[in-house]
């Protein structure tokens, strides 16, 4: 691949357009960045959960502050690649901005996240497979059955961001194509995943396809409909991979379910005692002069995030070659050193048996389950009633955005799954209490 042509402005639904203003303030990737941030999908995360739940009294991250710490690893990550390019005289103006490209990527990427954390794709999943939702099954393409039993928020978010929807302009949000490219960790559509992680639903298929072409992406050996990864994919799927990791931690230290000493030594743990012998001895010496736990481990998992970025541009430039060719295989972080591989896995493990499964995020998956498959149940079943009278009313609520005027089966349930997995974990939840009876507006 070709970074001349990976880098491309041209945007979606906007591709015969082109600016009459040549003193422009801001780039078409600054553009693009912006554009994510004043959004109301970007906004509504601060109401989604990451991993734990939404606490009154202690801060823990959300699906908004993990996007915004995910986009600034990512834009180090890319600016740190872009200065390796230029120094190999790559003569480019936009390798420039993969500082830019990449953190608006990362800012973009869990936007199609349903709410209750991880176990909302998987409750989403489970109403087709094992809820009300299987008697679809005969009525829809292999296909367009696949994207909603192995539902996908990375396919989500590319669908958030390029589908027209009822009343908004074609192209979704318009972004660049080397911006949306960006966020497809999987370049293939549900029918060809070897597991449940796809980059694009079937109503969206052509959509990347026309993006690939452009971009001219590689297409893999043993089939033309799926994709190599873009290149600087790997950038976004590194920073996910290391604030999802790292900053796990420090929200367990801050609810207790790890101990000082447990986090401490988890970090330290990304440490040579040899090679990193000095940073080492500063470590400790900056850790003596303050007295703040809750201080002193933010300092350390800045520490190891750092280190964890210039792991994983070393690793970049070693593999930059086979990565351009499609030929590089699994992650950045999947390819660290043996004392940082052996100390992400240990931290991996701590976070799924100590974090992951404590009754706080089981709690919360479980009513996740109930909410998501609830809501599905009722609104799926109103849009393919729609003469029912209990249907009306029940449709009445679905917002203008989210109405569909077709026969398909397979749109009319995608646009009640778009609808639910917008929702954030409090607007759900209301709504399920009020569908159920169990609260009504204006009582208490």
């Amino acid at each position: 691949m070709d970074w001349n042509k990976l880098l491309s402005t041209k945007r979606l639904g906007m591709e015969g357009w082109e600016s009459s203003n040549k003193s422009e303030d801001r780039t078409q990737f600054q553009r693009d960045y912006d554009r994510i941030i004043f959004s109301s999908p970007f906004r509504r995360m601060q109401n989604k959960t990451q991993v734990f739940p939404l606490p009154e009294h202690i801060f823990v991250h959300n699906r908004l502050t993990h996007s915004l710490e995910v986009a600034s690893v990512g834009r180090s990550l890319g600016s740190l690649l872009s200065e390796k390019l230029v120094s190999e005289h790559l003569n480019n103006p936009f390798i420039s901005e993969l500082g830019t490209i990449v953190s608006t990527s990362c800012l973009a990427h869990d936007l199609g996240n349903p709410p209750f954390g991880h176990s909302g794709e998987a409750a989403i999943s489970n109403f087709f497979t094992k809820g009300a939702g299987q008697e679809f099954q005969t009525k829809l393409l292999a296909g367009e059955w696949k994207d909603f039993t192995c539902f996908d928020g990375n396919a989500n978010a590319f669908r958030l961001l390029t589908h027209q929807f009822n009343g908004k302009r074609p192209g979704g949000f318009a972004l660049t194509y080397a911006t949306l490219a960006g966020i497809v960790k999987y370049p293939y559509e549900s029918v060809l995943a070897k597991k449940p992680k796809f980059g694009f639903f079937q109503s969206e298929k052509d959509d990347y396809k026309k993006i690939a072409a452009e971009l001219e992406i590689i297409s893999q050996p043993v089939n033309s409909e799926s994709f190599v990864r873009h290149p600087l994919v790997y950038l976004v799927e590194a920073a996910d991979d290391i604030c999802y990791q790292i900053m796990d931690l420090e929200d367990a230290f801050k609810l207790g379910i790890l101990s000082f000493g447990q986090t401490k030594e988890l970090y330290l743990g990304f440490y040579d005692a040899d090679s990193d012998k000095k940073t080492l001895t500063n470590i400790e010496n900056t850790l003596l002069k303050v007295a703040d736990r809750n201080e002193q481990i933010s300092y350390l998992r800045a520490g190891v995030i750092g280190k964890l970025i210039y792991e994983c541009i070393r690793i970049y430039e070693e593999n930059q070659q086979d990565i351009l060719e499609g030929n590089f295989a699994g992650s950045l972080i999947g390819s660290l050193q043996k004392k940082q591989a052996e100390a992400m896995n240990t931290v991996k493990d701590i976070s799924y048996s100590d974090i992951y499964a404590h009754r706080s995020v089981v709690e919360i998956e479980i009513a996740g389950y109930k909410i998501i498959g609830t809501l599905l149940e009722e609104f799926v079943g109103a849009i393919m009633n729609p003469k029912d009278m209990y249907s009306k009313k029940i449709l009445s609520l679905l917002p203008q955005q989210y109405k569909v005027e077709s026969d398909s089966v397979y749109l009319k349930i995608q646009s009640i799954v778009d609808f639910v997995s917008g929702m954030t974990d409090i607007f759900a939840l209301d709504l399920y209490r009020k569908i159920n009876g169990i609260s009504l507006p204006g009582v208490v």
